[in-house]
């Protein structure tokens, strides 16, 4: 059934449109309902059930100004539903045979071993327990976030922070770095280009880390972060030296929506964080993961999804405070911080504002939400967690 309702709520009017199976009404309802009674401007949903799209639902204004509407091709910053991907690209490596969770990192990338970091593990960069969220022993500029190349120098360098293994803090930004130097060894690729070749191509799907040509930008989103967010609030908080504020010393100076809104922002990549695509090309990367294929296309085998979504650890992790059941680079469902419904082995990652892409490996459920108000809730929210429920209502 098509979708195609004009709302008006909270003084504005919105066009929502897209496509659905039938018994998916719900799902559409709840995504109107957000428009009527959140602070929604724009957003998308999609699912894809047992290989086949069943939810595909977009609507509201691409900017602030509310005189762009939101359309089908549009794309907007999923800020570490990111992380997510990342880790599947890996997992992907790991499930060919050419790195193991368990292998040294020095045994890729010799130069990592520095200042007492030669212990560490594959797995520790996966898990967020690799003791270096952030830069102390060569701190760089603000804006070198942007440089991977002085990133990457300054992260040989750095001494670990605790006992590696031991302790969990979110690596809000490195774990991108981390891990795309490690595939950049193996592969020749960083992330963005892998992800690229190996997933989004073969799958038709519209998600990019880095390297956004002209027309990919054209269709982005106005995103408008919401300052009261801890990890937005850190940067120019009180306490600068919390490992939350000292994740942010190499952002640049300049106000974040500004920095999230800017071309370098959508050109280079931050695997960690600056993921752009929509609901649609994230849903249809899960839904394929977890359906073992879609469309001819497979990312990973069986083995490889479970070894993917083998619990390491459930700590509260440091950086952040928040309690997470951590896997190998996707967090597992944690409903206090992260909720993907009520199948514990659901598997994905949020990104700050309200996010999301998820995969259900049981009910071959390939699920994504994306939006561009941002929340300031310290869970994935309300928006979100509505969508999911009426998901979960049909049959």
């Amino acid at each position: 059934m098509e979708l195609s309702h004009t709302l008006n709520a909270r003084g504005h009017d919105y066009f929502l449109a897209g496509f659905y199976e039938p018994e998916y009404q719900p799902v559409v309802d709840a995504f109107i309902e957000n428009f009527r009674v959140e602070d929604e401007i724009g957003a998308a949903c999609s699912i894809v059930s047992q290989g086949r799209t069943v939810v595909d639902l977009w609507g509201g204004w691409r900017n602030g100004a509310m005189d762009d509407a939101w359309d089908g091709p549009s794309t907007v910053c999923m800020m570490s539903v990111a992380k997510g991907i990342t880790a599947i690209c890996f997992n992907m490596l790991m499930d060919r045979g050419l790195v193991h969770p368990n292998d040294p990192v020095i045994k890729y990338w010799p130069e990592y071993g520095n200042n007492g970091k030669e212990s560490t593990l594959i797995r520790h960069f996966l898990d967020h327990t690799a003791a270096v969220p952030v830069l102390t022993t060569n701190p760089l500029w603000q804006g070198a976030m942007f440089d991977r190349e002085a990133i990457v120098k300054a992260l040989e360098e750095q001494e670990p922070l605790w006992e590696i293994g031991t302790k969990a803090a979110y690596h809000v930004h490195h774990q991108g770095f981390l891990l795309g130097e490690v595939m950049r060894r193996i592969t020749g690729m960083t992330v963005g280009p892998f992800l690229r070749q190996e997933v989004t191509e073969p799958l038709k799907a519209e998600y990019y880390i880095g390297g956004m040509s002209e027309a990919e930008q054209r269709h982005v989103a106005e995103v408008m972060p919401n300052m009261e967010a801890k990890l937005f609030a850190a940067k120019d908080g009180a306490d600068q030296t919390s490992l939350r504020a000292l994740a942010f010393k190499q952002n640049p100076d300049e106000p974040w929506a500004e920095t999230m809104n800017s071309r370098i922002w959508r050109e280079v990549e931050v695997a960690s964080g600056s993921g752009h695509g929509n609901a649609r090309g994230v849903a249809r990367i899960y839904g394929c993961v977890v359906n073992g294929e879609l469309d001819g296309v497979r990312l990973l085998s069986k083995a490889g999804l479970e070894t993917m979504i083998t619990e390491q650890h459930n700590q509260t992790e440091g950086l952040q405070e928040r309690p997470y059941h951590q896997a190998m680079g996707v967090l597992l469902n944690t409903p206090e911080a992260v909720y993907m419904g009520p199948n514990m082995r659901s598997f994905g990652h949020h990104g700050i504002g309200g996010s999301i892409g998820f995969g259900d490996p049981d009910a071959k459920i390939g699920f994504s939400y994306c939006c561009n108000k941002m929340h300031a809730v310290g869970t994935n929210g309300p928006r979100a967690a509505r969508l999911i429920d009426a998901l979960y209502t049909v049959g």
